[in-house]
């Protein structure tokens, strides 16, 4: 049975039935109890495509995602749509996730918004100079950016303080007394690499220690990556004592290359690894800068996704979490 049908029967009118449907305050309540037990008796279901242009909304937020290779094997992203999807899903909405070529990132974004497809967006993996937030922004399009961008107008955002987590890590190297260290680093177009190198250096230049070019790699967001560029790293003479890696895809394999190079890890060369190291390197406890329950911060996202669809005010939604330091066996005394 249709909308039209079942408007036939009752002997009301389409818009009348509709608005019943859709909890219109101007129906009154035995017109909507009529209606409502009429639908349920004739087992009817409402279009949703007709029901998402009746009300203003889809109940669906998106997230366009240009996957690379190791995305869908990466557990703290998939822990991060688990918290969402599942936050959403006890208020009755969905998050569909819409792979893209990085080529056509943008022009999926301004797809989405035209259609009004989503009710809100979330934007991941964050830019210094992000188009996709500025366009949003722009266009007054619901959204959260999960990581933040140098934009001067407010927007909504979630992210981890870089700046903090990147001290802590240089403190506890330095406090064991090493001067040499490396770092690993994503492409520096993003975001989150630039706080993570920009903090690192600092710490170093606070600690009166000079960094050699040489031991700055970057472009390193994956195990193969990250494996190339330690192999670099071993290659330099003299070599690093210490290597800290702003992310856990490339930390993977840069640990598997110190592990391959039959180096004592702690003892020659100590590592710190940004993130959680997947179960991959089974028996090693690494030394981890932990951005704690990944399928709560997903969850904290879903809300508020939820609130900034609901009018609420961007910048008051700007969520900056703190990272810990977690102790492993990957970090000992400077050797000499």
């Amino acid at each position: 049975m249709n909308l039209k049908s079942l408007a036939s029967t009752l002997g009301m009118s389409k818009t009348t039935v509709s608005r019943a449907l859709n909890g219109y305050p101007e129906v009154n309540a035995l017109t909507r109890e009529r209606v409502l037990a009429a639908a349920k008796a004739a087992g009817y279901q409402p279009n949703p495509m007709a029901r998402s242009l009746a009300v203003g909304r889809t109940n669906m937020f998106g997230i366009i995602y240009p996957l690379l290779p190791n995305d869908l094997g990466d557990p703290m992203f998939m822990n991060v749509m688990r918290g969402m999807s599942g936050m959403l899903e006890q208020s009755q909405r969905s998050l569909i996730i819409a792979p893209v070529s990085v080529a056509n990132e943008l022009g999926a974004y301004e797809q989405m918004v035209r259609g009004r497809r989503v009710d809100g967006m979330l934007v991941s993996r964050t830019l210094v100079h992000d188009a996709r937030i500025a366009y949003l922004v722009r266009k007054g399009f619901p959204f959260v950016a999960y990581g933040r961008t140098e934009l001067k107008q407010p927007y909504a955002w979630f992210d981890y303080d870089n700046e903090a987590g990147m001290r802590r890590a240089c403190a506890l190297m330095l406090a064991h007394g090493h001067q040499r260290i490396a770092m690993i680093s994503a492409a520096l177009e993003f975001n989150f690499a630039a706080q993570r190198r920009r903090s690192f250096l600092s710490c170093m230049a606070d600690a009166g220690l000079a960094v050699d070019p040489a031991l700055l790699a970057d472009n390193a967001l994956d195990r193969r990556s990250g494996y190339q560029a330690m192999q670099h790293l071993l290659a330099r003479t003299p070599r690093p004592t210490a290597v800290i890696v702003d992310n856990h895809l490339s930390g993977v394999g840069a640990v598997r290359a110190l592990l391959d190079g039959g180096i004592d890890i702690g003892r020659e060369i100590s590592v710190i690894v940004w993130g959680n190291i997947e179960d991959s390197l089974v028996g090693l406890d690494v030394t981890t800068i932990d951005q704690q329950d990944t399928d709560l911060a997903g969850a904290r996202m879903g809300e508020m996704l939820t609130a900034v669809a609901g009018g609420t005010a961007p910048a008051t939604l700007q969520v900056l979490w703190q990272p810990v330091l977690l102790p492993g066996q990957t970090v000992g005394r400077c050797p000499r």
